[in-house]
Parts: C-alpha cells; structure tokens; sequence
C-alpha cells in the first residue's frame, strides 16, 4: 500500500467533498450501495479511496479500490477519481459531463 502525504491527502479530500460532493454521492451508489443517500470521502491510498456512505440511518466507511489498480504518483489521484467516475455514470445510467 502506498500511503500520499497528508498535506496531499487532505488537498484531495477538500476538493472532492467541495467541489465534488455529487460525484462522491454516484461514486458510493455504483460501488458502495444504490440506496446511498451521502458520501463523503475520507481517506485514500495507493490501493483505493474511502468514503463514508450514508444508507438510511446509518453511515459506514467503505473502500473503492483504483480501477487501474494500485498507484504511487499525485497525479493518478485524480485520473483514477475520474474513471470512477465514469464508471459510476455507466454504472448508474447517467451521462458524464465532460471532464
């Protein structure tokens, strides 16, 4: 497991749950649970991202691992995001906006 910076950590973190919190939200309904009704994302390594999902009354910490598998630069951060992304959308039948 490769482990980012915290300083790096926490940049992505408040930019996906400030300007990317309905992403999150497809995200955590493709991968985690279709009933989710909030996620935020609280973690990630080399291996995967980690959201807190709310389903009903009750929030769990589920891991979503890198669609290409395990990475080590800043960089694939946000290309493996997108490819969740993407496939969240495909996923859930919606159309991506472009990126």
């Amino acid at each position: 497991m490769s482990t980012f910076a915290p300083e790096v950590v926490e940049a992505i973190l408040r930019h996906m749950n400030g300007n990317h919190s309905d992403d999150n939200l497809l995200i955590a309904r493709a991968f985690v649970d279709p009933a989710a009704t909030a996620a935020t994302m609280t973690g990630l390594d080399g291996d995967a991202g980690v959201w807190n999902v709310t389903v009903g009354e009750r929030t769990t910490a589920a891991s979503v691992t890198w669609p290409a598998g395990a990475i080590t630069e800043r960089a694939e951060v946000r290309r493996e995001i997108v490819a969740l992304y993407d496939e969240a959308c495909a996923v859930l039948g919606v159309e991506p906006r472009p990126h």
